[in-house]
């Protein structure tokens, strides 16, 4: 689901003051300055303003927030009954294993909000969607070819594992240095892709070690990693 103008939905707890917009002040009336009842789009405090409206609504509601999750709220009822809700700034994402907790929660949400259901959970935050009877799975294609593209390696040469055996990554002073930015981005762009592929966890957390000064050797297991994800592309895996 999407909660549609959602920042204007967060309370202020103090008094905030805007100059008058252009095109409002009539000939001969004085210049004024308006008090904001309602967060506004550009305030520092809005993104905080608008968790604790929801939060709130979730707590009203009889959800508890998770501790490792923020922004993870699960709410259970009798005989094993659960609904798990996240959310991320103005998109919700929800499972469960009952159908009238569904409709309650749409409906909870309806009278609170203004919301689009969007249906069946397609695409979010880089993870694609596919759910038909047998079950759910979570894939990241697009992503993949995003990063590929990004770090100039679509056309590289696949590689069968994600690194070389005999390779051992080490800290070297008198090692040639390398974008230390670029480096640390691929490596963040790994991380991310840990979501649905947690077989690349390993090697991805031994090429993050070594993020403070990066060389060449570094770099070059960093790419091996993607070379390695374009070829599993390439299985269809």
């Amino acid at each position: 689901m999407d909660v549609k103008g959602v920042f204007l939905h967060g309370e202020l707890d103090e008094d905030m003051y805007v100059e008058q917009p252009l095109g409002y002040k009539r000939k001969g009336e004085e210049y004024k300055v308006f008090k904001s009842k309602k967060a506004l789009y550009g305030l520092k405090q809005t993104p905080k303003a608008w968790f604790s409206t929801i939060e709130s609504y979730f707590f009203k509601e009889g959800y508890v927030r998770c501790p490792n999750g923020h922004t993870l709220f699960v709410k259970t009822q009798g005989e094993g009954k659960i609904l798990v809700v996240i959310l991320y700034v103005d998109d919700f994402v929800f499972t469960g294993c009952d159908d009238e907790m569904f409709t309650e929660f749409k409906a909870s949400m309806k009278q609170e909000f203004d919301i689009t259901d969007l249906g069946k959970m397609k695409f979010f935050l880089g993870v694609e969607g596919m759910q038909n009877d047998e079950g759910i799975c979570l894939s990241q294609k697009q992503y993949d070819l995003e990063i590929s593209e990004r770090f100039g390696l679509e056309n590289a040469n696949s590689v069968r594992n994600p690194m070389v055996p005999v390779m051992k990554l080490m800290k070297k002073k008198d090692g040639k240095q390398v974008d230390m930015t670029q480096c640390k981005q691929m490596v963040s762009s790994l991380m991310y892709l840990l979501v649905t592929r947690s077989n690349l966890m390993f090697v991805v957390s031994l090429v993050s070690r070594y993020m403070e000064r990066p060389t060449s050797l570094h770099m070059q297991a960093s790419k091996r990693v993607l070379r390695y994800v374009k070829g599993l592309m390439d299985l269809r895996i």
